[in-house]
């Protein structure tokens, strides 16, 4: 049983299941995006330690994203734990311009607020 967001077939935002629309909802889910980011920053490790890396998550819903994220091709098992794929690492990176407008949007609005 599929329980990720799959291509093709309905998600939230979009009733035809966009990969891309896919995509977002899965990693839009509780907690799905830090894990990967931790497993691609930080490189690979147990459950234990990927717990630590992200702080507040509880060991359900970690295990829940693990499930998620290795359905998804994005994440697997490998010799030193859990690791990000090569699809996975792609996906992350290519959200590194968007981290950098991210931060620029912060630094205007925080520009904003320091004026009134």
């Amino acid at each position: 049983m599929t329980h990720f967001s799959y291509p093709g077939k309905p998600v939230r935002g979009s009733e035809s299941g966009n990969p891309i629309m896919a995509l977002f909802d899965l990693l839009g889910r509780r907690w799905a995006m830090g894990v990967l980011w931790q497993l691609c920053s930080g490189g690979p490790c147990t459950f234990r330690e990927l717990q630590g890396r992200c702080e507040s998550i509880s060991p359900a819903v970690l295990n829940s994203r693990i499930k998620d994220l290795r359905q998804a091709k994005l994440l697997e098992r490998g010799e030193y734990g859990y690791q990000a794929t090569d699809l996975g690492k792609q996906i992350i990176s290519s959200l590194y311009p968007l981290k950098n407008l991210a931060e620029q949007w912060a630094c205007e609005l925080q520009e904003i607020e320091q004026e009134k």
